[in-house]
């Protein structure tokens, strides 16, 4: 090896070395070792499309016992988020959870305030894939909606 290629490789390896270094030293957070664990998830409906969620905690008790999810009084105290739109009693087939936002828009929130859709008695249960529609169909008097007072911690993992 010539003496120049031996100063150039030298002055290569201490830089590798220094921003080696430098990185090591930087104050990063450190999660701790990563693992693979096992859960379920679901799909919602958003704009027409369907995304993948987990339901992970609830300020109900009675909810999380049911969903077999961790129960979190503190959620419960929390306010402003988007809603969550959850059918109860009969719906059409194929029906799914409809999300008010999603990832990438900045109403976007891993929280959710529960809304429960109903049916009136003699409406034909339609699809509902977006939350816009909500609105209009109850305009037309066969869909109602109230709070549950209910906070779901339930991030979208997967859009489209």
């Amino acid at each position: 090896m010539s003496p120049r290629l031996g100063v150039l490789v030298a002055i290569g390896l201490a830089a590798a070395v220094t921003s080696v270094a430098v990185a090591a030293t930087r104050s990063e957070p450190r999660m701790g070792p990563t693992s693979v664990v096992s859960q379920r998830a679901f799909e919602g409906f958003y704009d027409g499309h369907k995304d993948v969620y987990l339901s992970t905690d609830v300020s109900s008790k009675a909810d999380a016992k049911a969903m077999s999810i961790n129960y979190s009084q503190v959620l419960g105290k929390v306010k402003g988020m988007p809603e969550i739109y959850l059918v109860q009693g009969r719906a059409a087939p194929g029906q799914l959870a409809i999300f008010s936002s999603e990832p990438g828009e900045a109403s976007y929130s891993p929280l959710w305030s529960e809304t429960i859709l109903t049916w009136k008695a003699g409406a034909t249960p339609t699809l509902i894939t977006r939350d816009d529609d909500i609105d209009k169909i109850e305009k037309t008097g066969k869909l109602t909606e109230h709070d549950a007072g209910v906070v779901l911690n339930c991030p979208i993992v997967k859009v489209g």
